[in-house]
């Protein structure tokens, strides 16, 4: 494959408030994705009010990123109340595409003229026609269901002949079902529900036990938002760059508005990098592939496969939960350097000691921290207190959200 005739995908990072935007944008997000305190799926993200989203948004446009605002709600009748007005807003606060399920939704944000609106996986497009369908009532890029391989995918971008952008998952956690498009009954019964067949498995009775307490079983509870029954592999495609690109997607797309900031610093940055490298040189991407998946495998995760991009899992798409072999923990983040003293400020995240070998990201070196002083000067032996303000001496100079993390 020739590089130079392939237009490189962005990398789309999640943003689930507004340090998670900062450190998406310093690890080399090309656009991040965000959502609004009002009509976003995340409820339980911390999420933008219209103050926020606007701060966020000149932030992010400061530094040439783009930002989408997620609108994706399957809206009952009293969601539409307030929801022109709100994409109105988003319009003029400089929103550079919005995110939506729903057509009635759909319907709604084609009102507010020049607001460029992508369809978010939420619609489940697995096919070519209804993309194309989608391009004719106004929207511009397409989510790509997750169900698709890259067959399917080269196949509908050949279809759309750049007609609109596609959109596809690269890296975070998938799911067993998610919205009428459930994959449960076909996993426990090889019945498949989107061919009319459905066991109807979530109706059946559960109930959860844990090994540390035997004999007890705890049920299992549905809301408005979702039942919580299962968990999927993670997946990650860092080792599949040249097909990503090959198959003709304007985004790679990480999943995790839920994350911690250290996960969207880590998974930002190697994806960053996995693109940039493979750009360069295949050689030099091939050569790093597997610390990039050393990497992302420093933050919380499942074990990773990788999804339905070479056709359907055949078996082991759950495993039964998160990683407990995290071997780095974020336990600080360079607020500024002074260049005379060869100090850094640095805020805590979690306890460190002076002694302990650490690790900057961003400035691709270890030191032994030497010696630690709190804001007034006092010299410490440890940081044990949650977002301390600390002086830290540094071997080499460091930038604004360089995580520093320690190896556990």
């Amino acid at each position: 494959m020739n590089n130079e005739t392939r237009k490189k995908p962005e990398v789309l990072a999640p943003a689930g408030d507004f340090e998670k935007l900062q450190f998406a944008v310093a690890y080399g997000a090309d656009a991040v994705y965000i959502g609004g305190t009002n009509f976003s799926l995340r409820a339980n993200a911390k999420n933008f009010d219209t103050d926020q989203l606007q701060k966020a948004i000149n932030y992010a446009h400061n530094k040439n990123v783009k930002v989408y605002v997620a609108v994706n709600i399957f809206a009952h009748n009293a969601d539409f109340e307030g929801l022109e007005g709100y994409f109105a807003t988003l319009k003029k606060i400089g929103a550079d595409a919005v995110i939506v399920a729903d057509l009635g939704v759909f319907d709604i944000a084609r009102k507010i003229k020049g607001l460029e609106i992508h369809i978010s996986t939420q619609a489940n497009t697995t096919n070519y026609q209804t993309a194309l369908l989608y391009k004719s009532l106004g929207a511009s890029r397409v989510v790509l269901a997750r169900e698709l391989s890259f067959a399917e995918i080269t196949e509908i971008n050949e279809k759309l002949r750049d007609k609109m952008e596609t959109e596809v998952f690269a890296h975070g956690a998938m799911c067993m079902a998610y919205s009428g498009r459930c994959l449960l009954s076909n996993y426990m019964t090889g019945r498949d529900a989107n061919k009319g067949d459905c066991a109807q498995s979530c109706r059946w009775q559960y109930s959860i036990s844990e090994p540390k307490r035997p004999g007890e079983q705890m049920p299992v509870y549905q809301d408005e938002r979702g039942t919580y029954i299962m968990n999927s592999k993670d997946l990650c495609m860092v080792e599949y760059i040249p097909e990503l690109v090959a198959c003709g997607t304007s985004s790679l797309k990480i999943e995790g508005r839920m994350k911690s900031a250290y996960y969207v610093a880590v998974t930002t940055n190697i994806y960053r990098q996995a693109l940039d490298d493979f750009f360069v040189s295949p050689d030099l991407y091939n050569s790093k592939k597997a610390y990039y998946v050393d990497e992302l495998k420093k933050t919380k995760n499942r074990e990773f496969f990788t999804g339905f991009y070479f056709g359907k899992p055949t078996e082991g798409q759950v495993q039964g939960g998160t990683s407990d072999k995290v071997t780095q923990e974020f336990v600080g983040v360079v607020l500024n350097y002074n260049e005379e003293t060869g100090f850094a400020t640095i805020e805590q995240r979690n306890k460190f000691n002076k002694g302990e070998r650490v690790e900057f990201i961003k400035g691709g070196f270890c030191q032994v921290i030497e010696e630690i002083y709190t804001e007034k000067g006092d010299k410490v032996e440890s940081a044990p207190h949650p977002q301390q303000i600390l002086q830290i001496k540094v071997c080499r100079p460091v930038a604004q959200f360089d995580i520093m993390r320690l190896k556990t």
